[in-house]
């Protein structure tokens, strides 16, 4: 009787957590990734989100050093980013940025380009290149498109036949059985690039790795996800099972998230009103004068505001100032 009764404890306590499941407020994505998921025990985490997307089983080796996986408290503006070593061999980048660039594209050719370049020595033939994933996760719209998750992959097609170049028999049998690479095609040796636009997504699941763009958008899950790895993020994620020193970090975080953008938005406001100001002196040659005067000052108020808080670039981002006006301000101010 008393193992009956411990078997229905267990089975009403997993239905209450099941539950609560909707209920349950995740950390947000790049916030983990910096914090929590660099440790081995949340490896689960990430392979399952690998494992999802690129629909085979993902194992990690270990995390490598990346352009941006430094735990930095400040450049909040920046992109985040993890570098994973596969067992199979594979460089897997995944990263989350959260503001427009115009330049993305390039910028994540260069990433892939530049791990391709570290990850082969001198002298090694270029069968040891290794296969570069990048996993792009995004809080903005790119481009034009109605999806939300895209994947890019190098194919070379007949400009005469249009017909695929594909590799030989033999070629296959030497990637696999010689140097032990899942090597198909062209296809599998170039870099793959996968971009997830979270505004896009609808809230519609309609596989189990939209299960994992849901927690990603939203930072919960729903009850009867059960894609691999979502009930521990579930688990390790949850924003009231971190210890009172994270909880401080994680709210601190977001309390600065929160005044940047206030200042943002201060100084577009500013920027607006000053344009205003600009257009009602009269003649055109005085409009225009008086809107880059009084854009130029809203400019320079804010960018001394951020000078405590922020890193060059980043004031000349918010801004729109040089970066050489940003030195010039900051060297008055000190003075």
């Amino acid at each position: 009787m008393k193992r009956i009764n411990g078997i229905i404890q267990v089975m009403k306590k997993n239905q209450e957590s099941i539950k609560n499941l909707s209920e349950t407020k995740l950390v947000r994505f790049d916030w983990a990734m910096k914090h929590l998921l660099r440790n081995k025990a949340n490896f689960d985490i990430l392979e399952g989100f690998l494992s999802e997307l690129l629909g085979e089983q993902i194992t990690i080796e270990s995390l490598l050093e990346s352009e941006s996986n430094q735990n930095h408290s400040d450049n909040k503006f920046n992109r985040v980013d993890l570098l994973v070593n596969t067992a199979s061999g594979e460089k897997i980048i995944i990263e989350v940025q959260t503001a427009s660039e115009w330049d993305f594209y390039h910028r994540i050719l260069f990433g892939t380009s530049k791990i391709i370049s570290e990850y082969i020595d001198k002298g090694q033939p270029y069968s040891k290149v290794p296969k570069v994933i990048s996993v792009s996760i995004l809080f903005f719209n790119l481009g034009v498109g109605k999806d939300y998750v895209y994947k890019g992959i190098t194919d070379f097609t007949g400009v005469h036949t249009k017909d695929k170049l594909e590799l030989t028999d033999e070629s296959i049998d030497l990637y696999i059985n010689e140097i032990n690479k899942k090597h198909s095609s062209p296809s599998d040796i170039f870099p793959t690039y996968y971009i997830i636009q979270l505004k896009k997504f609808a809230d519609i699941i309609r596989d189990k790795f939209d299960q994992w763009v849901y927690l990603l958008k939203n930072e919960s899950i729903k009850a009867g996800f059960d894609a691999q790895g979502i009930l521990s993020a579930n688990e390790k994620l949850d924003v009231l099972k971190l210890s009172p020193a994270k909880r401080r970090e994680y709210d601190k975080h977001w309390e600065g998230v929160s005044f940047e953008a206030s200042l943002v938005e201060t100084q577009q406001v500013k920027l607006r009103q000053a344009a205003r100001f600009g257009e009602e002196r009269g003649e055109k040659r005085g409009e225009k004068r008086g809107e880059k005067r009084g854009e130029q000052k809203a400019q320079i108020k804010m960018a001394k505001k951020l000078l405590a808080k922020l890193d060059d670039k980043a004031i000349a981002e918010l801004t729109e100032l040089s970066l050489a006006q940003i030195k010039a301000i900051r060297l008055k101010e000190a003075i």
